[in-house]
């Protein structure tokens, strides 16, 4: 079910690149009398660390803009944030849509009559169609509730924090209801020990494999939608019938 949750996930983040971002108020943030935002120069020195060949490429020139009455800088962190969250989610995307193509499914029911995960044949989008308004109002919701949490606490990156910095559970400012024991990000501490300069390194390795994550999670789709239309796919990517960009049509059949 992987893929059902991060396909609508990468919907919804690629909805919220282009719109307004609306902060909830859950608590207010810290102020800090030191501000370091991202800049130009930042994101071409990034850009020829991620791709020497290509390097800096802007042709709508993004980097340059000022978007929603904010700074450029502003506009950097949005913009930043978004291509390392697009990232993550394509590369769990992309992941997921294997699985789901060989059969994978979790090992219990999917409903508590018993009902078990659907197979639809090995196709992904078809899995989704199958499952129950019920089941995907919970992804949603749980999306949601990381959404809120990932816009509504700590330093937002638009304005200072770290873009793709996604805040503990353990937040002192804010109190949840119940303990939560791992983070989302790192929930092991893998990266407790590691140098600034190894986190560094390894966030361009992670922008490189979100942005192959999202060619490849795309070329997917559009070989199942459209047989041929990636030759290297042909034959391998079974065809789906539904609609990618309408995911509820099967539970209100308005379409």
């Amino acid at each position: 079910m992987v893929l059902r949750t991060v396909l609508l996930a990468l919907c919804l983040g690629m909805a919220a690149a282009f719109t307004q971002p609306r902060l909830p108020t859950m608590t207010p943030r810290s102020a800090s009398k030191t501000v370091t935002m991202e800049t130009k120069a930042d994101l071409v020195a990034l850009a020829e660390k991620a791709n020497p060949k290509i390097k800096y490429f802007d042709p709508l020139q993004l980097g340059s803009q000022s978007l929603w009455g904010t700074s450029e800088e502003a506009t950097i962190g949005f913009l930043r944030h978004a291509e390392i969250k697009h990232g993550r989610i394509a590369m769990f995307a992309f992941v997921g849509f294997i699985a789901q193509s060989n059969g994978f499914t979790w090992p219990w029911a999917m409903e508590f009559d018993g009902t078990p995960f659907p197979t639809a044949d090995g196709v992904p989008g078809a899995q989704w169609d199958a499952i129950s308004m019920a089941a995907k109002l919970q992804i949603l919701g749980f999306i949601a509730i990381l959404e809120f949490w990932d816009e509504g606490v700590g330093k937002h990156y638009m304005k200072g924090g770290k873009p793709g910095a996604f805040p503990s559970f353990k937040n002192s400012e804010t109190k949840l209801p119940h303990p939560v024991p791992f983070d989302l990000f790192d929930p092991f501490n893998f990266t407790k020990k590691k140098t600034e300069e190894q986190k560094a390194a390894g966030l361009v390795k992670e922008i490189n494999n979100g942005r192959l994550a999202m060619i490849g999670i795309f070329s997917f789709l559009a070989e199942s939608k459209i047989p041929g239309s990636v030759p290297a796919l042909s034959g391998i990517i079974k065809p789906y019938s539904g609609d990618y960009m309408a995911p509820f049509e099967s539970a209100f059949h308005i379409f």
